[in-house]
């Protein structure tokens, strides 16, 4: 007799996480993915500009994403996920040449706010608490109706925080997605909110070692296998179109869409999905890092926001970048390293380099479009999505993308 099979529409970090949490041998899973390699927007390859491998972008974890080192732990990669013992985010100032480091403390009692050498310059303690506003439980709303958003705290510690976290400029952000980041880290303590980074590269990480996982369990991966048309009928999906002959879904048959949002429009008319999507630009320099560089260096008043040092290079990442999609990529290139040369303390000209533009990296997280997310269950008995557009609580994150998998792979077990 045949085991029911579960088609995973999508093999991202969503896609993967679903099948990997369905391989446990009581079904057939068969992950499908259009393009030629897994992973999609978190993953490495080969670039030939530089000369090397680096990742399509570059993404900064915290102790406290559990469902992503559970994930890794899975699959065996949790060691990949290096950091620092402790939480210490070192920040520069590009206008005023000042450096410093937050360092929460590891307890969720937030004691480190009372100590000049731990906090942001030319902030007290009092001002770390107007963050309870955020924590407030109630209506969705800009993050500039529920906070302060200006003065030394927000441009040096919470607008680079949020910024990375929501991909939008945190005034028009989503609240609610917000105090969800804060709680699940900062709220709980430096020891949730250690600075974590994929060491060898995003694929080292999270992709090679789940289709390895995956295999060794017999699961069927089907590279450059785009999905064409869902057919439905009498409530549930009776077919997948591959462009080749109709698959047919057996009665006990399931799928986990975990494909783009707009993709997934276009394959069920009459989804609702966000809308609106923020850019992110990468930047990538092939150098050895100077000693002293920090793993991970906020940069400030700066195109420049997130400066990450790996053995072989030095990358930026800019959120909310939708600004720069349409600047000269050798006019910034120029720029930014000009300013990475200053935060590094480098004396060298520029580097062969890459810029990667995203133009739809994430939803915008704004309350809008946060509130068009959809949930994981559909209209279709045997039919799920996965994705960190999807109804996950969190913005547009690797811990979103991982905890819908997890999320679209339950709802299948409990349907079965």
């Amino acid at each position: 007799m045949r085991k029911p099979a579960v088609h995973v529409i999508g093999a991202g970090l969503a896609g993967l996480a679903a099948a990997v949490r369905l391989a446990d041998g009581s079904r057939e899973i068969i992950l499908h993915e259009a393009a030629r390699q897994a992973g999609g927007r978190c993953r490495s390859y080969y670039d030939a500009q530089l000369g090397m491998a680096i990742d399509n972008g570059n993404h900064l974890l915290l102790s406290g994403n559990h469902a992503t080192r559970n994930f890794l732990a899975i699959i065996g990669s949790e060691d990949e996920l290096q950091g620092p013992a402790e939480a210490d985010f070192p920040f520069f100032d590009l206008a005023s040449k000042k450096r410093w480091r937050v360092r929460p403390n590891a307890g969720p009692l937030p004691w480190w706010i009372f100590s000049d050498s731990r906090r942001a310059p030319d902030t007290g303690w009092r001002d770390y608490l107007a963050l309870l506003h955020l924590l407030v439980p109630g209506k969705d709303r800009p993050i500039e109706a529920a906070m302060r958003c200006d003065g030394p705290l927000y441009k040096r510690l919470w607008r680079p925080f949020l910024l990375a976290a929501l991909n939008a400029e945190p005034k028009e952000g989503s609240s609610r997605l917000a105090a969800a980041v804060v709680r699940e880290t900062l709220a709980k303590g430096g020891s949730a909110c250690r600075p974590l980074v994929a060491a060898h590269g995003l694929s080292a990480a999270f992709v090679d070692p789940a289709l390895r996982y995956l295999s060794e369990r017999g699961a069927q991966i089907r590279l450059d296998h785009r999905l064409r048309k869902i057919d439905f009928a009498e409530g549930r999906v009776r077919a997948l179109d591959f462009g080749e002959a109709a698959t047919p879904l057996g009665p006990a048959d399931q799928v986990v869409l975990a494909v783009p949002p707009l993709v997934a429009r276009d394959l069920m008319p009459g989804l609702q999905t966000p809308e609106s999507f923020r850019a992110i630009v990468n930047a990538h320099f092939r150098i050895v890092p100077p000693k002293d560089c920090p793993a991970i260096l906020g940069v400030i008043n700066a195109t420049t926001e997130w400066l990450f040092a790996f053995p072989d290079r030095l990358s930026v990442t800019i959120s909310g970048a939708d600004r720069l999609l349409d600047a000269p990529r050798e006019e910034l290139a120029q720029k930014i390293w000009a300013e990475v040369a200053t935060a590094a303390r480098i004396e060298k000209p520029l580097p062969p380099w890459q810029i990667i533009k995203e133009k739809r990296a994430t939803f915008a997280a704004t309350c809008e479009e946060n509130a068009r997310r959809p949930g994981a269950a559909t209209a279709y008995a045997n039919l799920f999505l996965a994705g960190d557009w999807t109804a996950t609580g969190l913005p547009a994150t690797i811990e979103g993308a991982i905890r819908s998998g997890n999320r679209a792979a339950d709802l299948v077990r409990r349907s079965g």
